[in-house]
């Protein structure tokens, strides 16, 4: 099963004209997103730290530990996604343990990918 396709069940779309952003930093994240069409560009701190595309997620550390955005995502292109709200991501993560790894592996990889841009700032 590929990994968008756990949301494709009653999904609330979300469509985001190129240029205009999904959410911005700062902003009460309260839902988790999965690119279905487009290409939409993540920025931390005004750099662009992340590319996402067809079935990327976004947002998920709005539903594993809820607090303010710590990113900007901008839509490059039109784009689609589908919106995912805390019980449709607690259900997912019951039934399907593949999600949730999944889940972890993109915290984890973006936790390295920003590691990596801040050591280097204080070497100076």
């Amino acid at each position: 099963m590929v990994f968008f396709e756990l949301f494709a069940h009653n999904p609330q779309i979300v469509a985001v004209p190129a240029g205009q952003p999904l959410f911005t930093e700062g902003e009460d994240g309260h839902l988790m997103y999965v690119l279905t069409t487009g290409t939409a560009e993540v920025f931390v701190n005004n750099r662009a730290v992340e590319t996402l595309r067809h079935g990327s997620i976004v947002g998920e550390m709005g539903l594993v530990s809820p607090g303010p955005r710590s990113a900007t995502v901008i839509a490059q292109t039109d784009c689609e996604f589908v919106a995912v709200d805390e019980k449709r991501f607690q259900f997912l993560v019951q039934q399907t343990p593949f999600f949730a790894t999944q889940v972890m592996r993109v915290m984890a990889e973006r936790l390295r990918a920003l590691n990596q841009l801040i050591t280097p700032l204080e070497d100076i």
